[in-house]
């Protein structure tokens, strides 16, 4: 079985824009964890959503190259391992229009029970809501 990418859309605002006139570096990070929220929130249901939640560990970003306000671009994700109480998760941010690759990213997520809080291993029905 092999991970299911998750792509959203973004179209670069002014707002997303820094003083240097290209897109700030922390909204690649916002965009990333709108796509692993959206990803999530498509392939689970309510009952799954009740009982698990994510927490970040850590980013990974490495920057290629600038957005400008107005690009059309593509957060494309997926998860690429889960082991234990751990999951991390892949990003590619593209502009389309030239097949530009703007942003690398990985996530590392820990897997909490929702009512305790607490670390808690990855079960199996969650290791395969990601797969195709």
């Amino acid at each position: 079985m092999t991970p299911e990418t998750h792509t959203i859309p973004i179209q670069v605002l002014p707002e997303h824009i820094d003083v240097r006139n290209h897109v700030n570096n922390l909204v690649y990070l916002e965009w990333c964890l709108h796509a692993a929220e959206t990803h999530w929130e498509k392939n689970t249901d309510v009952s799954l959503r009740a009982n698990y939640v994510w927490y970040v560990l850590e980013h990974t970003i490495t920057y290629k190259k600038a957005a400008l306000e107005g690009d059309h671009l593509e957060v494309n994700t997926w998860v690429e391992a889960s082991n234990g109480v751990k999951s991390e998760r892949c990003y590619n941010i593209v502009r389309p229009k030239d097949n530009a690759l703007l942003v690398k990213a990985k996530t590392l997520w820990c897997l909490l029970d929702a009512h305790t809080l607490k670390p808690m291993l990855i079960p199996e029905e969650i290791r395969t809501l990601f797969l195709k």
